[in-house]
Formats: structure tokens, C-alpha cells, sequence
């Protein structure tokens, strides 16, 4: 069980070494009904959301602060909701709401339990890299290669995709400034803001994506939408904050549908 008094209490950073995210189109309903009150699917054209996979060689992981010596070294993955949220102070944020993370060391599995609620599991991750090549793999669950292209825009947009353009794909290439997960019980907003500096998402053409955990969170169907990747990028996470929707006078609620 999550210590709920310590929740994201402290600034984390890290370096990532890549981050390849794939964006997979999902009927807006199907994402709606595994969403809190107060959150609502970022749509692309009213009938479409997204769920994001994102798998992330992480180094120097460590408090804020912290000499980098003393960081540890990680495979993560995530898989989010795209999400839009009407803040207490009236602010529109973009962000993600986390149905589940997975790393490749069981310390930070707990860590992760303890310190967040990104809903962390154990899974034997391997991230390799050549020049042109990403792959990310897990025994019997996982395996997603992805290609590098010189210019990145001569690559072509997955099979099925909804969107006409690269540009257009881009604004769904997350990792989102935001990540969000509620507390039904406090009915409370938990918000995390992610920080970093030169992020420039490059589109990678994907020739496998085997992701068992899409059928697992109840998303067999879902179209891979497109792929980017980022290299070389310092990144940091806020200590988290709270707020109660609830108590905004005239809020608009928004709950899920089965």
C-alpha cells in the first residue's frame, strides 16, 4: 500500500540517455471510462484518444541535489492516458494520467511504491541502442525496434495512423509537462511537473511493436499512432502537490462512462 504522506515529497532528476515514446489512437469512450472525475481525454478530433507507451534508459537517478555519483541507473516504462485538467486557478494543463510503470530493478519498484503512485511493477526491461537503431525488450511480453532516419521526416507515419502529418502527430508525442493520478477517497488531485530543456522529439519508424500490456489494461485494439524519440536530455520532476477539485464552487465534474 502507497504512504499517502509520502507522495512525491521531494524533486527528482535524471538524465535520459533516450526516451522512445509510441502514441497509440484509442476511441475516446474506452479511455473516458478508466478516468477519474475532473480529468478528461485529450482528443484529436472529438472521437480519438491516446494512450502512450513510453519506454526510457534513465541515469544518475536521485533526488534533487544530490551528487550525480550517487543516482542509479534504470529502465523505465509507463503507460498513460493523454489528459487535459482544469486547475483551481483556472489554468487548462496537458498532461498524463498513469495506469501503470514498470522498471527493471525490484529497489526501484519499491522506492517507486513508497514515493509515488505511478503504480510501478517489476518487469526485466533490457534497452539496447545502435546509431540507427532503438530496441526495448521484456521475455515473452514485450519487443519494440524502432529506426532512426537522416532527414527524420522522410519517415513514413504508421500504417492506420489518424493523423495526416508529422507536425500534427507531434503535439501527441508526450512525455506531456504533467502527470496526474486522484485520490477518490481525500478526493484529491495529485500533479507532478516534469522539467527539462531541449526537447526536440524525433519520429522513428517502428518494424515491431509487441506490447502485451496494452491487452492487459483492456486496450487490445489499440493503433499505433506514431513514434518519437528524444536522446540526451536532463530531466527533473517537481515535488508533487495537492489540490480537491471539489471544493471550487460551480466546477464542472467530469465523470467517466462505462
Amino acid at each position: 500500500m502507497t504512504l499517502k504522506f509520502l507522495r512525491h515529497p521531494f524533486a527528482v532528476e535524471a538524465h535520459f540517455n533516450h526516451s522512445l515514446v509510441l502514441a497509440y489512437a484509442v476511441p475516446k469512450s474506452d479511455l473516458a471510462s478508466r478516468l477519474p472525475p475532473y480529468l478528461e481525454v485529450d482528443s484529436y478530433d472529438g472521437t480519438t484518444g491516446f494512450l502512450a507507451a513510453a519506454f526510457v534508459d534513465t541515469r544518475g537517478l536521485r533526488p534533487r541535489g544530490f551528487p550525480r555519483c550517487l543516482g542509479r541507473d534504470f529502465v523505465l516504462a509507463g503507460y498513460r492516458i493523454f489528459v487535459r485538467y482544469r486547475d483551481l486557478r483556472g489554468r487548462r494543463l496537458r498532461g498524463l494520467y498513469i495506469l501503470r510503470s514498470e522498471t527493471n530493478s525490484i529497489g526501484m519498484q519499491v522506492l517507486g511504491s513508497v514515493f509515488t503512485e505511478y503504480k510501478y511493477h517489476f518487469v526485466p526491461l533490457i534497452f539496447r541502442t545502435s546509431p540507427h537503431t532503438i530496441e526495448v525488450y521484456a521475455p515473452q511480453r514485450l519487443e519494440v525496434i524502432a529506426s532512426i532516419s537522416e532527414p527524420p521526416e522522410a519517415v513514413p507515419l504508421p500504417e492506420g495512423s489518424p493523423f495526416s502529418s508529422w507536425k500534427e502527430a507531434r503535439r501527441f508525442s508526450g512525455p506531456l509537462p504533467f502527470t496526474f493520478s486522484y485520490d477518490p477517497l481525500r478526493q484529491e488531485m495529485l500533479i507532478v511537473e516534469g522539467v527539462r530543456n531541449q526537447w526536440h522529439p524525433r519520429p522513428v519508424a517502428v518494424s515491431k511493436a509487441r506490447v502485451d500490456a496494452l491487452a492487459e489494461l483492456g486496450f487490445p485494439q489499440a493503433q499505433l499512432a506514431n513514434a518519437f524519440v528524444v536522446s540526451d536530455i536532463p530531466y527533473m520532476w517537481r515535488a508533487g502537490y495537492v489540490e480537491t477539485p471539489s471544493v471550487s464552487k460551480g466546477r464542472e465534474v467530469i465523470h467517466a462512462t462505462n
